[in-house]
């Protein structure tokens, strides 16, 4: 596979124009390949166990000393007990000391993945085709996962962007990711990435996902490079119709200079890209109460000064004349802008006073026939004033207010898309009635837009080298030597004498949840995790208290309350009580 790696390489080279040049701290391209990728699994919330299927040749052992060898299938737990890992298989436990490594072996044809070999989490889970190194951190179990960058891939690709978009979307995908994790690669280090979005999503090698394999496959070795030196090409779900640059985002400084601020209008044109929009009626009806906080806010002064009442209630809309966004904190051309701009007429509610008055208003003269030694009568005292709030009062004139668009309309008029950055392109569409505010940006806007991606190959036949132009202009495509690893065998004393046949270790059975639901409470179901990972159950609500127990997919629990922090409730089973995040749960009907 090595050679083959090598002699496609080369076709890349002549077809595309890709030289073929290592970098990433290696010096000889003919002969070293490219370094392996270490992934800290975060993503599988192991706690104190792992049930692992062996679905290849595995020696296991610490530091350079291999104890023990397994047959493929085989099936074993670690677990941590008082500051140990303990090995369990076939009814055998061997205390590990405080770590442990399973290494993958080479077992016949390294250049099937189907066949070479990998590890799994659950019975029928992705395979995770690579070395395990299991060490115990804050009492729980710290995997990372060691494996060729090639491999690594296919269990990214089909994850950061769907199986489903076209194969020349998803090779440039994969030279990003490529890219990327080659970029992290630090050998002062002992992981290289983590498998969540806070590097790339990977959940394993899945063959159902046959287009993501082709598009790995076919770009295998292929790199972005600026000034001879890898690239991060970061990438996004959707731009909302203009890239952004990398120091508009983040802070500090770099070599940025191949992305450019560029409309995309591959991006705005492809219906799946995300859009939320909001209506501001011409008429003042209809605005969110929320909304109207802002307004309140926002014209206080002026309510002020013509003497009306604060508060939501005391203020009416009457027209919106005008509606604009604006103040743009970036140089020409970038779009974003961060404020709404309303000219406005409102209404207004005073308070007044009313003296009570009689009727008949002449028991308020004197009589003029009264002698002059009459005493004159003592008037009546005049009524005390009765204060009260008048109906809507129309202000003086129309007055023009500016609203922060982020968070403050964003939030209270349901455009956020990414939460807490407050990057979408906000723009007004002007319809008869009303003001559209349209709000658009899935993500950070840097390089490549996903959804741009696919509507580029999709609808206009783009190559990948042409998305690649495109989202990047100053990238020049780089060929490394991706190679396979070399798999060691089985120490000869150990492979003689395999193991004996694997019996499946099925998951815990669920937990059982009988009885008559608390006044208030619901059942729901663990689900929105995979089958190969787990939900904590805590003791408090808080991702920093301490774990009582691993939930697997489909465990049923009583849900008893939610917490002060609404991403909390509190549940139960007939065996035990904690605390979970609720949008891992779906109500059972």
């Amino acid at each position: 596979m090595h050679l083959m790696r090598r002699i496609l390489c080369a076709a890349l080279s002549a077809l595309m124009l890709i030289p073929c040049l290592f970098s990433v701290a290696l010096s000889d391209p003919e002969t070293s390949p490219a370094p392996d990728i270490r992934v800290l699994l975060r993503r599988l919330n192991l706690t104190d166990q792992a049930d692992l299927v062996l679905d290849g040749v595995y020696t296991a052992g610490s530091g350079k000393n291999v104890t023990m060898a397994f047959p493929r299938g085989a099936h074993i737990t670690v677990t941590v007990r008082e500051g140990q890992l303990y090995l369990s298989y076939e009814g055998m436990n061997i205390c590990v000391g405080n770590s442990l490594r399973l290494t993958r072996n080479a077992s016949g044809d390294e250049t099937d993945i189907s066949t070479a070999g990998g590890l799994r989490f659950a019975k029928d889970g992705p395979l995770y085709p690579g070395h395990l190194s299991l060490t115990i951190e804050n009492g729980i179990l710290r995997p990372i996962l060691t494996l060729s960058v090639e491999d690594y891939l296919l269990g990214v690709v089909p994850y950061e962007m769907s199986d489903s978009f076209p194969v020349e979307a998803l090779k440039a995908q994969a030279v990003c990711a490529r890219t990327y994790a080659l970029s992290k690669v630090d050998p002062d280090k002992d992981y290289d990435v983590v498998d969540t979005t806070n590097d790339q999503v990977f959940k394993g090698y899945n063959p159902a996902y046959t287009n993501a394999f082709e598009a790995v496959r076919a770009t295998a070795g292929v790199v972005g490079t600026y000034q001879g030196k890898l690239a991060i090409c970061y990438y996004g779900a959707s731009n909302g119709g203009q890239t952004e640059l990398v120091e508009n985002v983040w802070s500090g400084r770099g070599a940025w200079g191949f992305y450019q601020i560029t409309d995309d209008p591959y991006d705005l044109e492809n219906p799946e890209s995300l859009v939320r929009s909001a209506r501001l009626k011409k008429d003042g009806t209809g605005l969110r109460s929320k909304f109207m906080e802002l307004l309140v806010q926002a014209l206080s002064a002026e309510m002020t000064r013509q003497n009306f009442l604060p508060g939501v209630e005391n203020l009416r809309i009457d027209e919106i004349i005008s509606a604009g966004v604006e103040n743009t904190p970036f140089e020409a051309p970038s779009r974003y802008v961060t404020d709404l701009t309303l000219t406005v007429r409102f209404s207004g509610k005073r308070m007044m006073n009313l003296t009570a008055m009689h009727e008949d208003e002449d028991w308020l003269m004197f009589p003029t026939d009264v002698p002059e030694e009459t005493p004159s009568p003592t008037p009546s005292p005049t009524p005390a004033p009765t204060p009260y709030i008048s109906d809507f009062m129309p202000a003086e004139k129309e007055v023009t207010v500016t609203l922060s668009l982020f968070p403050d309309v964003a939030d209270t008029l349901g455009l956020t898309l990414n939460t807490g950055t407050g990057n979408e392109l906000v723009t007004i569409v002007e319809e008869e009635d009303a003001f559209v505010l349209e709000s658009r940006r899935f993500g950070h806007g840097v390089g490549m837009s996903q959804r741009g991606a696919q509507w580029m190959a999709g609808q206009y036949g783009k190559t990948f080298t042409e998305i690649m132009a495109f989202y990047y202009p100053g990238l020049e495509l780089m060929c490394v030597q991706a190679g396979d690893p070399a798999l060691p065998t089985p120490p000869p004393a150990l492979a003689a004498s395999p193991a004996p046949p694997a019996t499946p270790t099925p998951r815990p059975t669920l937990m059982p949840v009988t009885g008559d639901l608390p006044q208030g409470a619901y059942l729901a179901t663990v689900h929105n995790i995979d089958d190969d990972s787990s939900l904590n159950l805590r003791a408090e609500p808080s991702q920093a208290s301490e774990i009582l127990m691993r939930l697997y997919k489909h465990q049923q629990l009583v849900v008893l309350e939610t917490c002060e922090d609404p991403a909390w409730v509190k549940v139960k089973t007939d065996v035990i009580e904690g605390y979970v995040m609720v949008s891992f749960l779906q109500k059972v009907q």
